[in-house]
């Protein structure tokens, strides 16, 4: 319990400020029942009436005014709206039915008149308009220009300066500022027009209690609100209504004390202010003040907030573009995320396998993966102990799905212990039970804030208790801030979100699935290896009896066909062969998602050389220059990245035939870039090269970009070299020219355990 009679510095939040029971003295108000019946008035209607505001309550409108505008009366039975007022037009109250002279002498009184509905009641608030008003129509052009200009403008900032110098010269005050919110709903002074009479406030900050919750809510909702005279006598609201009644909607609406209070204190006896909404949210404000009581007419407030609407799309226009590339920013990290953690054996080596994708999607300068028990920690981020400290807080909180601060210090106690790499924080939950947690962290930004006078709340005694006093100088004061970070933007929260979720999903399908994949992949196994012994069995012999039936053919009878028939005899051999040797390769490409891969460190000079020796047969009397530079050791499966060089190479050696002489090159490098450290190798040749438009098809299965009578082949060998290159989490290219020879490329992870994944 508190041991003072200090009141709580949220008292201003609870103050219902809708409620106020009176208005300001420039209108009046009428509360009308069903049947536009008087329920209720503001004191200040009796001249109007012609006599007390009892007189007028019970009776319908029509009954106390005489001569009112039926276009008027039927308007106020039809769909007004709750959540805003709509403007009847000017309408002249003639003379009452019944009072005194000195009421008729009000009865030529025309005012603009306001309607909105509040619970079962519609409020009219009248404002008299005055015969020297400015007219509304003086401020087309100047608005006009403004709406070219904010068109033109590249930027909505760039025009805030002109928004505020076109109010101050529509309504004549002396001070008109642009007031932004920030997350914290602290307010910021970006654009400031004004004369001599009222000091700057440009750049100066303003903290969130000088415009409560309570006052944000109704800025939202009633977008344009004036006080034409800070030292006004409140005008009771008077009537049979039996409840307080809301005048969240009213423009005539009564202030708190406290908040005529703060504009003493500032010293001005009148302000505007006019709402920017951007989406329903509060932007910011346009705040006008002058040091002179000042009243704005309707139709001028009316072109006011037209200005503060033109201003709004465009900054929200801004904003919807400026999210949607931070979006597509974030995008491309999830996406790689995706892509690392389908590729490895669990989520978490996948994230670790791609730390600048996980950075890069908070754009945070830190990261940790808790798993387990496990602290995976990429960048810059405190130790694995403060890590668990924040896990274990977290927890504590409830286990919420996402926790997202720009100041830990502020949320956790001992946060200021590793201040300088988490001040701010964002952490997603994976499970409601167990430790299991991504954060991401970013460093503390010192910087200095300028507030329009020290921001903390001031108290004033009064007897044996004390109330909160608005502060009374708004001279600028400085602020050094610590211990808190960079903000996270809308885009990165929903970033983490989504890893969160598509996390959550591949955890929980893969634990769902265990079993019976378990019980599928045997199956499938079965299935296969009766598949494949059908293929080395069933299949393969018939072709093997062609070819033996064929040669026994040629041998027995063979001097007794022409050559068209030894021709065709050698092209069933020829063909059945090639379809033996298809038969095999499909085997083998079919088998390679099931092979497990035992990586190794590889001589690639000695195996180059061995695959060299190896097609000597097919290379002998053909004039070939082999340029082999001394290449780096590869990490894989010995026999699979053998493959990869003997179909590589012996394409080289089969697409160079008819060159003199054939060149073929063979490189090597290693390499650490956005894929990590990883080695490369390259097999170039100056053969018959090939089209790069169908440079996609080479790796697929049965595509060919040659015929297949030039050249023998299945049509295989490079989506062998392709699925094998891809088990090893490796890439594969090709570059070529017509007639000019092709490139072929084929990249390794650099280091121990780097080929792990499985089969895609």
């Amino acid at each position: 319990m508190p041991t003072d009679n200090r009141p709580d510095l949220t008292t201003c939040d609870r103050e219902p400020i809708h409620l106020p029971g009176s208005i300001q003295p420039h209108g009046v108000l009428f509360a009308l029942a069903d049947g536009r019946i008087v329920e209720a008035a503001s004191a200040n209607a009796a001249p109007l009436i012609g006599g007390p505001v009892s007189d007028a309550c019970g009776r319908p409108l029509e009954a106390v005014f005489e001569g009112l505008d039926p276009a008027h009366l039927d308007a106020l039975m039809g769909p007004i709206p709750a959540d805003r007022a709509v403007r009847l037009g000017p309408v002249r109250f003639g003379r009452p039915n019944s009072g005194s002279d000195a009421a008729r002498t009000e009865r030529g009184a025309v005012f603009d008149v306001l309607a909105h509905r509040s619970g079962g009641l519609t409020l009219l608030e009248l404002e008299t308009i005055e015969p020297d008003s400015p007219s509304p129509e003086a401020a087309d052009d100047p608005v006009a220009a403004l709406v070219g200009r904010l068109q033109q403008t590249r930027r909505a900032g760039e025009a805030f300066a002109d928004v505020a110098a076109v109010i101050r010269a529509v309504c004549g005050f002396d001070r008109v500022l642009i007031y932004r919110f920030d997350e914290t709903w602290s307010g910021t002074v970006i654009a400031e027009d004004r004369n001599d009479t009222l000091p700057s406030y440009m750049d100066l900050r303003f903290p969130a209690s000088d415009i409560p919750a309570q006052a944000r809510d109704l800025y939202r909702r009633n977008r344009v609100r004036q006080i034409p005279d800070a030292d006004y006598a409140p005008v009771p609201i008077l009537g049979r209504w039996p409840e307080p009644i809301d005048l969240s909607n009213a423009v005539l609406r009564s202030v708190s004390p406290v908040h005529v209070e703060y504009m003493r204190n500032m010293g001005t006896a009148a302000s505007m202010s006019v709402s920017i909404l951007t989406e329903g949210r509060l932007w910011g404000l346009i705040a006008c003040h002058n040091r002179l009581a000042k009243v704005v007419p309707p139709a001028i407030r009316a072109t006011c907030d037209l200005v503060a609407q033109i201003l709004a799309m465009r900054i929200a226009v801004e904003d919807v573009h400026g999210d949607a590339a931070d979006r597509v920013t974030v995008q491309a990290s999830h996406a790689r995320l995706l892509t690392a953690m389908a590729r490895a054996t669990d989520f978490t080596a996948g994230l670790e396998s791609a730390p600048d994708a996980l950075l890069g999607l908070t754009r945070a300068e830190g990261a940790a993966i808790v798993h387990e028990g496990k602290v995976v920690r990429v960048g810059a981020t405190p130790d694995p102990w403060q890590v668990q400290r924040i896990i274990g807080w977290l927890m504590s909180r409830g286990g919420e799905d996402l926790f997202a601060t720009a100041s830990l210090v502020e949320e956790m106690p001992g946060a200021e212990a590793f201040a300088d790499v988490a001040s701010g924080v964002v952490a997603v939950s994976l499970s409601r039970v167990h430790a299991s947690h991504i954060l991401w962290f970013r460093s503390e930004v010192v910087r200095t804030v300028t507030w329009g006078g020290d921001p903390r709340k001031q108290f004033e005694p009064i007897g044996p208790d004390t109330r909160i006093s608005p502060r009374k100088s708004f001279e600028a004061w400085r602020q050094t801030v610590r211990a808190t970070s960079r903000p996270w933007t809308p885009a990165e929260i929903d970033a983490a979100r989504s890893l969160r979720q598509a996390v959550v999903e591949i955890v929980l399908k893969r634990a769902e699935e265990l079993a019976a994949l378990t019980e599928d992949l045997q199956r499938s196994n079965r299935e296969l290896e009766a598949f494949s012994y059908s293929i080395s069995h069933d299949l393969r012999a018939p072709f093997r009896h062609i070819v033996g039936y064929a040669e026994l053919l040629s041998e027995r009878y063979g001097p007794q066909f022409d050559d068209k028939g030894r021709h065709y005899l050698a092209n069933i051999t020829e063909s059945a062969q090639t379809a033996g040797k298809l038969v095999d390769d499909l085997l083998h490409f079919s088998q390679l998602g099931r092979v497990q891969i035992l990586p190794v460190s590889i001589d690639m000079d000695r195996l180059v050389a061995e695959v060299v020796r190896s097609l000597a047969f097919e290379t002998r009397d053909r004039p070939i220059t082999w340029r082999i530079d001394p290449l780096p050791p590869a990490t894989g499966d010995a026999s699979l990245i053998r493959q990869v060089v003997f179909n590589l190479i012996g394409n080289a050696v089969k697409y160079t035939r008819g060159k003199e002489p054939a060149e073929i090159a063979v490189r090597g490098r290693q390499t650490v870039g956005e894929n990590g450290a990883e080695t490369i190798f390259e097999i170039e040749d100056n053969g018959i090269g090939f089209d790069m438009t169908y440079a996609d098809k080479l790796f697929q299965v049965f595509q060919r970009l040659n015929r297949a009578e030039a050249f023998e082949g299945t049509g295989i060998g490079l989506a062998l070299v392709r699925r094998i290159v891809d088990r090893h989490g490796g890439r594969t290219l090709a570059f070529g020219e017509i007639g000019k020879g092709a490139t072929f490329t084929f990249s390794l992870p650099a280091g121990p355990g780097a080929a792990t994944r499985g089969d895609a």
